[in-house]
């Protein structure tokens, strides 16, 4: 079971002709998910911003199993497996009444956002990232 789990609703823009979910789509729940996870942390994009700190995606890989619909509740988790100083690895699923639909694991780097330089995790995410 997940530690972090957020639910996203299909939409129609979400979809190709046929009401099937666009594969780029899974990454942006998946984004989405990453930043719930942040704020059910007590953070925020926007609070790292003002910190000068970015989080981007490294490193991504990506397993297809099968198609989500139009008006599918999904259910994406968020999960840290390991971290550096610098770099955490999240595991992430999106399923649909428990049945795995795509896979990610998904290498997020913390940045110095004015020079994009890696830099160590903020006092706020380190024991986050690293507990």
């Amino acid at each position: 079971m997940s530690d972090f789990t957020h639910t996203v609703k299909v939409y129609i823009e979400d979809t190709d002709a046929g009401g099937i979910v666009y594969y780029v789509n899974y990454l942006k729940y998946m984004e989405r998910a990453r930043s719930e996870w942040l704020n059910h942390h007590g953070l925020t994009q926007r609070d790292l911003l003002g910190q000068g700190i970015q989080l981007v995606v490294h490193r991504l890989e990506c397993r297809y199993a099968k198609p989500a619909h139009l008006d599918d509740e999904l259910h994406v988790s968020a999960d840290v497996v390991e971290s550096t100083a610098c770099r955490a690895t999240f595991e992430q699923t999106v399923t649909r009444r428990g049945e795995r639909l795509c896979e990610a694991r998904v290498d997020i780097v913390c940045l110095e956002a004015s020079r994009l330089k890696p830099v160590r995790w903020p006092d706020a995410l380190h024991s986050v990232m690293l507990g």
